[in-house]
């Protein structure tokens, strides 16, 4: 099961990075803060010192079209927000 799906990289992550040394992943629904704890800090090699996580539901969405309503719904997922020891960093882009 790959714990980790992909890291969160938007302006606010990237701020709290910078204020707070913190980074944002969506990780699988079903892991729990050890599992993404072990996950980052084997995959990126850094010390973790918190892990805070947070799940979302999907909304309805519909839409109006010719044929008529559609109706669906976006995907539910779980985000983690991953605090590192000082001095410790993840670089996202140095694989570009």
């Amino acid at each position: 099961m790959n714990i980790l799906i992909k890291p969160i990289v938007t302006e606010k992550m990237t701020k709290q990075t910078e204020d707070h040394n913190c980074y944002g992943f969506l990780v699988e629904k079903r892991s729990n803060k050890i599992q993404i704890r072990k996950a980052v800090e084997e995959i990126y090699g850094v010390t973790v010192e918190s892990v805070n996580t947070m799940r979302y539901g999907g909304k309805k969405k519909s839409r109006f079209t010719k044929s008529g309503v559609l109706a669906g719904k976006t995907n539910s997922y779980k985000k983690a927000i991953i605090t590192l020891a000082e001095g410790d960093q993840i670089d996202f882009y140095s694989n570009i």
